[in-house]
C-alpha cells in the first residue's frame, strides 16, 4: 500500500550528543541517481564533515535508492538494514525512489533517521544534518504535482572523476506496462538551457573531459520549456560555446534519434558518437503488452539509419527477456 503523502514530520529518536563528523553515501540505480548523490555528497564535505574510509563507522549515512527492477528493490532494502546494523546510533537516511514509492515499509524500521522520496532533493542536506544533530525522525514525502518545476542541484565537480554526469531532465509519463518509474519520478521537468550551458562551463573550467547529459527521459527534455526548446536545440547551443569538454547522451527512445541528431553526431567532434537506444522486446506483440509504442521493424530502421549516418557509432541497447506472455518464438 502506498501511503498518502504528508508534510514534514517529526518524532523523537536517542538524543545525539555530539555533531556529526563522518558520512557515507551508498547509491544504486541510474547516473540520475549518481549526479543527486554528487550533490549530497558536496553539500556534506561543505558543511565539514569527511567521507568515512572502508571499515569507518559513519556518524551519518544516506542510501539513495533504486527500485527499477525488484532486483533492485531488494538491493535497496539490503542497504538500508545493513547500513542500520553497521552504524547504531548513527543517522541513516533512506532517500530517493524507494521512499517515493514504498514508504510504508520504511515507516517502521527502526534505526532509520530520515525517509524522503524524490521531492525537494535540495533540503535534504539541510534536514538530514538536522536530524543528525537533534536525533529527530524526519519524513519528507510528497505528491508529485503537475506543472512542477525542474529542481536545480547544482555541483562543482562530479566526485573527483574527469567524467561527469549532469542531470538535465527528470520524470517520466511514458507508463509502460512493467515500469514503476513514472510513479517514482513525477511528471516531465527540464532544465532551462541557460543553467544546463553554465554547468558545462563550470564543469569544464574543473577538469572534466567528458559530460554525459542525462535524464529520466532524456528526449522529452524542453517539452515542459517555452519556446522551441529540445534535446537537439540544445545541442547546437552547447556546441556554439565550443566547451572543451566532450558531451555524450544518455538513453534516448529510438523515435527521440532524427536524422539532425544523426547527422550532428556525425558532423561534430565533440559530440560522441554513441546512441543507447532501449529495446526491450523484438516481438510486436511482447511490445504492445508492454505498452512499447513502435514495432521491431521501426526499431530496426532507425538503427540502421544511425548505422548509415554515423558508421562508427557505438550502439547499446536494453532487452527484457521472460516478460509475462513471452514463448520461445517471441524469445
Amino acid at each position: 500500500m502506498i501511503c498518502k503523502p504528508f508534510a514534514l514530520l517529526s518524532s523523537r529518536l536517542p538524543d545525539h550528543t555530539n555533531m556529526p563528523h563522518l558520512f557515507r553515501i551508498i547509491t544504486l540505480g541510474c547516473k540520475v541517481n549518481q549526479y543527486e548523490s554528487a550533490y549530497l555528497k558536496e553539500a556534506m564535505l561543505s558543511a565539514g564533515l569527511r567521507q568515512a574510509e572502508i571499515g569507518d563507522k559513519a556518524d551519518v549515512v544516506i542510501i539513495n535508492t533504486c527500485i527499477v527492477t525488484q532486483t533492485a528493490a531488494r538491493q535497496s532494502r539490503q542497504a538500508i538494514r545493513k547500513a542500520i546494523r553497521e552504524n547504531r546510533g548513527s543517522t541513516v537516511a533512506a532517500v530517493g525512489c524507494y521512499a517515493q514509492a514504498f514508504p510504508d515499509d520504511l515507516f517502521n524500521l527502526q534505526g532509520l533517521g530520515v525517509i524522503a522520496g524524490n521531492t525537494k532533493k535540495g533540503q535534504l542536506p539541510e534536514i538530514i544534518l538536522d536530524s543528525a544533530n537533534s536525533g529527530h525522525k524526519t519524513f519528507l514525502l510528497e505528491d508529485f504535482k503537475p506543472g512542477m518545476p525542474f529542481e536545480f542541484l547544482q555541483i562543482r565537480r562530479f566526485l573527483d572523476r574527469t567524467r561527469a554526469y549532469l542531470k538535465i531532465q527528470d520524470g517520466c509519463q511514458s507508463f509502460c506496462s512493467y515500469c514503476i518509474v513514472p510513479f517514482s519520478r513525477g511528471p516531465y521537468r527540464s532544465l532551462a538551457p541557460e543553467k544546463v550551458l553554465s554547468m558545462l562551463e563550470s564543469l569544464s573550467d574543473r577538469g572534466c573531459c567528458e559530460v554525459v547529459l542525462t535524464g529520466i527521459h532524456l528526449g522529452k527534455y524542453g517539452i515542459d520549456l517555452e519556446g522551441q526548446t529540445n534535446l537537439n536545440s540544445l545541442l547546437r547551443a552547447i556546441g556554439s560555446e565550443g566547451f572543451p569538454a566532450r558531451i555524450r547522451l544518455s538513453s534516448l527512445e529510438f523515435n527521440e534519434i532524427d536524422s539532425g541528431l544523426m547527422e550532428m553526431m556525425a558532423s561534430e567532434s565533440w559530440l560522441c558518437r554513441h546512441f543507447h537506444i532501449p529495446l526491450q522486446s523484438g516481438d510486436n506483440g511482447i511490445l504492445r503488452k508492454m505498452k512499447r509504442d513502435y514495432t521491431g521493424q521501426q526499431f530496426a530502421r532507425t538503427v540502421q539509419a544511425a548505422h548509415e549516418t554515423v558508421p562508427l557509432a557505438a550502439i547499446g541497447v536494453d532487452i527484457i527477456s521472460g516478460f509475462p506472455g513471452e514463448d520461445q518464438s517471441a524469445h
